[in-house]
């Protein structure tokens, strides 16, 4: 579990805050707008009404205590662009902001942005399941409930084969792939040995998947 702070309520943030919630994480909801925050209430575990350009109210979140901190304000680019430097220069570990073109992007990794997502429902499921969880690299949602991740291969499995794991019949997840020193083998075979350096994609029902990653 994380603890995870979202700035700007609006459809990116809201659905960010909805998947948070689903995947068990702690979650802290900011905004300006009371009815957005009023909105996203039974979603997270707590919420404040704030400017977050306002230095003072940045201060008063401690927001070196979260393990992520998302700028999803979409609506004004240069309260974006302040929220995002101050949080840097408070002390946030990790700022992903939201940007809604390229341009933006630019400028929000120049001001203390550690990585930028783009907008819609789509993206902001697809961040908060992938910066929720330290052994998640990628995900896509191929329909509602059943989707591709990159993934560390689990402790359990190192040293031990395909087969032997009988990763299907007993996980209900199909391995697509393995990537080693960034150079990706499709298909493993039966014989396949998962090591501890690996990466593998796993193809398969949500809840599957996190019961193999123990998330």
């Amino acid at each position: 579990m994380k603890s995870i702070l979202i700035i700007g309520l609006g459809r990116f943030g809201k659905h960010m805050a909805m998947k948070l919630s689903e995947l068990h994480h702690e979650v802290l909801a900011v905004d300006q707008n009371e009815n957005r925050v009023n909105e996203v209430l039974p979603y997270v575990t707590s919420a404040q009404i704030g400017d977050s350009t306002n230095e003072q109210f940045i201060q008063s979140l401690g927001v070196r205590n979260f393990d992520v901190c998302m700028v999803a304000i979409g609506d004004d680019f240069q309260s974006s662009l302040e929220t995002t430097a101050l949080l840097k220069d408070n002390g946030a570990p990790l700022v992903v902001a939201r940007a809604t073109r390229d341009v933006h992007a630019k400028f929000l990794l120049r001001n203390g942005a550690d990585q930028v997502v783009y907008p819609e429902k789509e993206s902001g499921i697809r961040a908060a399941v992938k910066y929720s969880s330290e052994h998640i690299f990628d995900y896509i949602e191929l329909t509602e409930g059943y989707s591709i991740y990159e993934t560390d291969v689990p402790p359990a499995w190192v040293g031990k084969t395909v087969v032997q794991l009988a990763v299907r019949q007993k996980h209900r997840v199909s391995i697509l792939a393995v990537r080693k020193n960034g150079v990706l083998s499709p298909l493993p075979g039966p014989d396949h040995v998962f090591e501890a350096d690996e990466r593998v994609f796993m193809l398969g029902a949500d809840q599957d998947v996190m019961k193999v990653l123990k998330l």
